[in-house]
Parts: structure tokens; sequence; C-alpha cells
């Protein structure tokens, strides 16, 4: 658990220092950011509290302003069943780490009959902004993702869980440069 953690440190740490640099650039005058801990426990807590992705009453453990965009960290648990929807979130980049479990993501490619969520929907809201989504995706790569493994996915890429073997659950990074998630 102490080599995840440091990755995710070190995640965090690479994607958020160029963005944060940047912005101090252009603005010298902006307040620097404190920085923010998550625990190992508060990590373990709100997996806990996630034993469904549908369902997660916290999808983010933190949300934070990181100088110019909002940066997240929340954990999802998805069981094998029921079958995930394939999603494209316009304005998010996620990253995701995973702690536990296997499963087959594909990424790009094209939604099939993809609708937008609506503006009110807890997903919206609380994790991952503006975003459309379908029962699969039509193209696209095919990864297996296993225990350690990372994978960044820009905003406007589709993604979706096709296979997933018993469960898996990960680490999600959600970097918000319009500032849509809240600060937690």
């Amino acid at each position: 658990m102490k080599s995840t953690l440091g990755m995710v440190a070190l995640l965090v740490a690479a994607f958020g220092a160029a963005p944060y640099a940047m912005a101090q650039q252009a603005n010298s005058s902006s307040k620097t950011p404190a920085a923010t801990y998550v625990s190992a426990a508060d990590v373990q807590n709100n997996l806990k509290g996630s034993t469904d992705a549908a369902t997660n009453p916290n999808p983010n453990i933190r949300v934070v302003d990181a100088g110019g965009y909002n940066i997240a960290v929340g954990t999802l648990h998805r069981p094998e069943t029921p079958p995930g929807v394939a999603a494209v979130h316009h304005k998010v980049t996620k990253v995701y780490h995973v702690l536990d479990g296997s499963a087959t993501l594909v990424t790009g490619g094209t939604i099939v009959d993809a609708k937008e969520r609506p503006a009110d929907t807890k997903s919206v809201r609380l994790e991952d902004g503006p975003s459309a989504s379908g029962p699969s995706i039509r193209g696209g790569v095919s990864q297996q993702l296993k225990a350690g493994d990372v994978v960044v996915i820009p905003a406007g890429v589709p993604h979706w869980f096709s296979k997933i073997d018993g469960s898996i659950s990960y680490l999600v990074v959600r970097f918000d440069p319009n500032r849509i998630l809240a600060l937690k």
C-alpha cells in the first residue's frame, strides 16, 4: 500500500506541477495553494462506502484548488456485474491507479448510442462534469489493467470497462481546469 500511495503522490506531483508553474508565472500575485494530504485510511474508508460505483456516496475524498484549476482525488470500486456504461467527459481529465483487481479498459473509439447526461445528475455535479454515456464503445483500444497499473484518460476520450474480472478498485485523480467540481 505504501508504494501505491507513493505512486499516487508522484502522479499528482507530475501532472499538477507543470500547470501550477504556468499559472504562477502568468499571475505572480496569485496566492500559493496549500498542500493537501490524503491518507491511506482516507482511501480505504472511501472504498468501504464504494461497494457499487453507481451508489458511491463519496465519489471524491478531496477536491482542491491547485492554483488555476481544481484537482479531485477519489476512489471507485466496480463489481463484475452489472456491466458499466461507456463514458466521455468533455472537460475533466482522469488518471486511474488500480489498487486491486483487474479489468479490460477500452479507450478511444465511438460511444454507441451516446446520450448527454443531465446537468443535475450526481455524476455530472460531483464527479466528472459535462459528460455523455452509452452501453459500449465501437472501435477503440483494449488494455488489460491490473493492480499497480496507471492510465491517463484525457478529457474528450471515451472509456469503458468492457470486462471486469471479479471486481476492480482504483484511485481516480480528476483534473478540472474549468473548476466544475466543488471544493471539498
